[in-house]
């Protein structure tokens, strides 16, 4: 790592340049698409993908109602309307029967966008066949599933555009905030590439008023000597989550069910549970933290509630996001600390 930073500081090239362009070929070439663009974080990756795509003021956009903000902060941000759609109990995914309800009733929605939720793709081929009967784009969020197989086909590859964030935290994460998009199409590629970088065509010429959304030299050094060991931190990602579901089947705890093999690659170890605080607290009298993510469907969000969306109207997504605990997970994770866990987790299925 120490190498890269080097680099970056001898070129003295901060910002795009040769580094971010080759990290974009690099991961192209990983995800198995015909192009990448970098840009500053996960967030700006899913507004410019809205924005090449045409999206804007009057449209509506079917997002997940069990995700992270920036889902239908996007969509709002290009001006455009968020309709949620309650999710799968089981995988905690967009439910595709309210995709179809959704484009059923509303003929204003112009695309629609799946999250693969803490590292599990959502079921992308019959996804496409819905949106391809009713004529919308869509666009992967796939910035927790890094990685992710599904039909021989990586994450982010399988619809108009798919977009990434490369958070800290992240299976494949830089050192600040970064993202990208991946795509098939080179119109959208270079429309991306305009929009981050000022709606600059040629040098300090613009052709329209883009964003500064481009992403740091830095960061894409960092990304390209991650990148490399990638798909072995989610083997191991894949091998705790396997230990995780023995220890959880025997006391009886429910999970994200983590279907075809290779489709998810366990950003988090994500489990549902009636009394959470009660858990968490029991958790850490063993000195094992947990996670609470998302505890607040986007459909409640005091951001959002303008909307008008009525309160439980999307029970599933309110129970999920009331239930759900995500344990400790991390490549690098070793026996002790796992063993730690399991004695805890079993401790408290013994007490009831």
């Amino acid at each position: 790592m120490s190498q890269a930073v080097t680099r970056v500081a001898e070129a003295s090239e901060f910002v795009l340049g040769e580094e971010v362009e080759t990290f974009e070929q690099e991961f192209a070439a990983y995800c198995g698409s015909g192009h990448c663009v970098g840009v500053s974080s996960g967030t700006d990756a899913l507004s410019l993908a809205l924005r090449a795509l045409g999206i804007g003021l009057g449209d509506e956009v079917v997002v997940p109602a069990a995700s992270f903000v920036a889902t239908a902060e996007a969509v709002c941000h290009v001006g455009a309307t968020p309709v949620f759609v309650d999710i799968d109990p089981g995988s905690f995914l967009i439910d595709l029967a309210g995709v179809r309800q959704a484009l059923r009733q509303r003929s204003r929605v112009r695309a629609v966008i799946p999250v693969h939720l803490y590292g599990r793709m959502t079921p992308m081929r019959e996804l496409l066949d819905l949106t391809n009967e009713f004529g919308v784009r869509v666009v992967e969020d796939a910035a927790q599933a890094h990685g992710a197989v599904l039909g021989g086909l990586k994450a982010g590859t399988f619809a108009d555009i798919g977009c990434f964030s490369f958070y800290p935290t992240k299976n494949l994460g830089a050192w600040g905030d970064a993202g990208a998009v991946v795509t098939h199409d080179p119109g959208l590629a270079a429309r991306v590439r305009t929009l981050r970088n000022h709606g600059q065509e040629g040098y300090q010429v613009h052709q329209e008023l883009g964003f500064s959304h481009r992403m740091d030299a830095m960061q894409a050094a960092v990304l390209r000597a991650k990148l490399r060991r990638l798909e072995d931190w989610n083997a191991r990602r894949i091998l705790w989550a396997q230990r995780y579901r023995t220890v959880l089947d025997d006391c009886g705890m429910g999970y994200q069910c983590p279907g075809p093999k290779g489709s998810h690659v366990y950003h988090m170890m994500a489990i549902r549970v009636p009394d959470r605080k009660g858990l968490r607290q029991k958790m850490l009298n063993y000195g094992v933290e947990t996670g609470m993510h998302y505890p607040v469907p986007l459909h409640r969000q005091p951001s959002l509630q303008r909307l008008g969306i009525a309160a439980k109207s999307l029970p599933v997504s309110e129970k999920v996001c009331a239930e759900v605990v995500t344990l400790p997970l991390y490549p690098l994770m070793e026996d002790p600390e796992f063993l730690r866990i399991e004695e805890a987790l079993r401790s408290l299925h013994v007490q009831g």
